[in-house]
């Protein structure tokens, strides 16, 4: 352990933690960590999952999960998560208007994810999916160095900007030693729903490019389709709405590649 850093601590109840991260927004990280966290579950029903929004800023998690209303407080005083589909979810955006702006310097934001992740009764999760804020800021280094985190999962499109930024956030992560699992590949390409005809809109193995650069692998690519859209915008993650569809079964595929490279839990 370096010196001066703070010894990570456990998050009660919670078994292996996975990140959900990328450079910079936009790239369907939130999408990605929701689908992942149904898809973990879909793979192996014996499995319990939770997801933690970390974004204080910009919360997605209520609406994608199609959640509302306030925690209530255990007996021990903890939040206690809001369900849905099987996943035990908390979020900024239970405890705040949906409309309500967050104004809050950076020690405040780092004191509310904090709170999120350790005055709240988990139960017993097999996995903790977090959703991560973009950039590689306070919150960031603040999760990597205070929990044990079981390995990070980078999205990215394969545009050369959103490749730049990927690229900070893989190396952020080595840094701070948290396993990088590897890169997911969002909005690979788009197909034609009249035509069937593919274009690569972002670019073409932008990621697979970059995870060879880094050594890493890319654990899977997700297709820019409306239904993803719809359905994350609706509360009906495909996942869970259209489960026997490709693009759920690209979040399936991924899951499982996830899994494999996690190290035994104890």
């Amino acid at each position: 352990m370096a010196r001066g850093l703070p010894k990570p601590k456990p998050i009660k109840g919670v078994k292996q933690v996975i990140l959900v991260a990328s450079g910079k927004g936009g790239v369907g990280k939130s999408t990605t960590a929701v689908n992942l966290a149904l898809a973990l579950t879909a793979n192996d029903s014996s499995k319990t999952v939770g997801l933690l929004d970390a974004d204080v800023y910009g919360p997605s998690i209520p609406r994608m999960m199609n959640l509302r209303g306030n925690p209530e407080l255990s007996e021990s005083n903890l939040m206690r998560p809001l369900l849905n589909y099987g996943i035990a979810c908390m979020s900024m955006g239970f405890l705040v208007e949906e409309t309500a702006p967050v104004i809050w310097r950076g020690l405040m934001v780092m004191s509310a994810v904090e709170k999120l992740m350790r005055q709240v009764d988990w139960g017993h999760l097999d996995y903790l999916v977090i959703d991560m804020p973009p950039g590689t800021g306070d919150v960031q280094l603040s999760i990597s160095q205070n929990v044990p985190i079981s390995g990070a999962v980078i999205v990215s499109t394969p545009q050369d900007i959103a490749l730049m930024d990927a690229q900070k956030g893989a190396e952020m992560f080595r840094k701070v030693h948290v396993p990088v699992l590897g890169l997911v590949q969002n909005m690979s390409v788009f197909q034609c729903p009249k035509c069937e005809h593919k274009t690569h809109i972002f670019g073409a193995d932008g990621a697979r490019k970059l995870a060879k650069n880094l050594g890493l692998d890319v654990l899977g690519d997700i297709p820019l389709h409306l239904s993803i859209r719809e359905t994350s915008d609706s509360g009906q993650p495909i996942v869970l709405s259209q489960p026997q569809s490709e693009e759920a079964k690209a979040y399936l595929r991924i899951a499982s590649e996830v899994v494999r490279r996690l190290p035994p839990s104890g």
